[in-house]
């Protein structure tokens, strides 16, 4: 499954989530919104209006599930359904 991480570098919680996943050993993909307009027009549209960070998207094309902003708490839990974990 396809893991990708919209953040930026100045993201505290862009940092925490992206640590979290490499202390768990799950590979992502990395986008920085800071470095990618068509990235961040996404993360804009996908938060309605906001340039939430991070947005992380589990798969793509008609099955994806979308987090903005989780916790770890949150992010585990996610991983557990998507079988990541």
């Amino acid at each position: 499954m396809l893991l990708t991480l919209y953040g930026d570098s100045h993201c505290e919680d862009s940092l925490r989530s992206m640590q979290h996943l490499r202390q768990r050993n799950i590979p992502f993909r990395e986008v920085d919104i800071d470095l990618d307009a068509e990235a961040e027009r996404f993360v804009v549209f996908i938060n309605g209006g906001f340039r939430s960070t991070p947005t992380i998207v589990f798969g793509e094309g008609q099955r994806k599930v979308i987090l903005t902003e989780p916790s770890n708490a949150q992010l585990d839990e996610v991983l557990a359904q998507e079988g990541l974990a």
